[in-house]
């Protein structure tokens, strides 16, 4: 289905392979096709401060304080939530609550 491709870089030129099995990753989960090559991607990363994830530190858990937020409305119970992406409409998305109650009930 997925197939090794070539995409230039749109910080350095250069071309890099998206390799099926990050193509099929990326499809999993939503993500758009890479715009940057893995070191590009890396410096842009450092100079952010970030160690990967949200907020740049080890540990996790928050988000960065200049990320932009989305108001959107829960699938579950019709409360504002505000989330750190942009609602596409052909996913539901949950206020915190209701996210925690569903991941819950989904690992047992």
């Amino acid at each position: 289905m997925f197939q090794d491709r070539n995409i230039g870089c749109v910080e350095c030129g250069e071309e890099f392979v998206f390799s099926s099995d990050d193509q099929q990753y990326h499809s999993e989960r939503g993500y758009s096709d890479p715009k940057r090559c893995p070191s590009c991607r890396a410096a842009r990363r450092s100079q952010s401060g970030g160690g990967g994830g949200y907020g740049g530190g080890g540990g996790g858990g928050g988000f960065r304080s200049d990320r932009p937020m989305f108001t959107t409305t829960c699938a579950q119970c019709g409360q504002e939530a505000q989330v750190p992406f942009e609602p596409r409409g052909d996913r539901p998305v949950y206020c915190n609550s209701c996210f925690s109650q569903q991941r819950q009930s989904s690992s047992y």
